[in-house]
């Protein structure tokens, strides 16, 4: 979006003087509610774009950084990207797939991960994917079902529902269905359970194809900003004495980005050590550490990385 502010002043000859000042503002469409709107919301927060008013207000401008967000149905998000009515949009891997827009997929976010699967009633043998030849699918994604069927050869009949697919089973509409699955608690409270995963689904950023250099240069700088929080993701900054004479052997079992600093401390036999380690190796690292002698380790999260 451009916005033209045009700024008078009165010259000594009462004509006016006009200046004309371009403002960029890059916009965002995301998911009015849900989790996917959560999980977006987040990223921002992380990034220090500040986006204040309420969701119920379809676009919002950012207090710190050039841009403005449009709250839409995550359905709509695709092909809002790819007419232009939005620059870029985050949006499920799942609704992009099924929309087939002219959108491309500028980065894969990470969060929201769920999968669209195949489900069936939990007391019906199931012998293969061949069992759905014939029968009624209940699905709000029957573009990506029917590729599916279609790659392994069968053909079924596929009913498109809005929400709540789920219980088509039980009320005699499908004989099974297709739809997202996250934890399976839903499947589970309906007598269901889930035969074949079709596909897996992340957030994604998505972007329209014909953005300006200005508009990609901030899209850019959110992009620095979005991979300097996922670099610090479940990752501690660690910070120990150590004894110089076992100094060797405890950097060698630090995995630092580069190599750990290491600090003279007062005491001549010691010296103060800090690392980032990775949270999944975390407490075997801090178990051989301390076996080296090393004490007063001190652990921190780390809220953003830069490499």
């Amino acid at each position: 979006m451009q916005r033209i502010l045009i700024y008078l002043e009165i010259s000594p000859t009462n004509y006016y003087k006009r200046w004309i000042k371009i403002l960029v503002m890059l916009r965002i469409a995301v998911q009015s509610k849900g989790r996917l709107f959560e999980d977006t919301m987040n990223l921002l927060a992380e990034a220090d774009i500040k986006v204040g008013g309420s969701k119920r207000t379809l676009l919002v401008e950012s207090t710190n950084f050039p841009l403005e967000v449009l709250y839409l149905r995550d359905d709509d998000i695709p092909q809002c990207v790819a007419n232009g009515i939005a620059d870029i949009g985050v949006v499920g891997e799942n609704e992009f797939v099924e929309r087939h827009e002219d959108a491309e997929i500028i980065q894969r976010l990470g969060f929201s991960k769920c999968r669209l699967s195949l489900a069936i009633p939990k007391a019906i043998d199931y012998p293969g994917v061949e069992w759905f030849e014939g029968k009624k699918i209940a699905t709000s994604y029957p573009n990506i079902l029917r590729d599916f069927l279609a790659s392994k050869g069968v053909t079924a009949d596929i009913h498109v529902i809005n929400g709540s697919v789920e219980i088509s089973p039980g009320i005699g509409l499908a004989d099974g269905i297709f739809d997202i699955v996250s934890s399976g608690s839903t499947l589970v409270s309906n007598n269901l359970r889930e035969v074949e995963i079709v596909m897996k689904s992340e957030a994604l950023l998505i972007g329209s194809k014909d953005m300006t250099a200005d508009k990609k240069a901030i899209l850019e700088e959110m992009l620095f900003r979005f991979k300097a929080v996922r670099d610090a993701e479940d990752k501690k900054y660690v910070r120990m004495n150590a004894p110089k004479d076992r100094l060797n052997e405890i950097v060698a079992v630090l995995p630092g980005l580069k190599s750990p600093t290491v600090i003279p401390l007062a005491d001549d036999n010691w010296c103060s050590v800090h690392a980032v380690i990775d949270q999944k190796v975390f407490w075997e690292i801090i178990g051989k550490l301390k076996e080296l002698g090393a004490q007063g380790i001190l652990v921190t999260p780390i809220e953003k990385m830069i490499l």
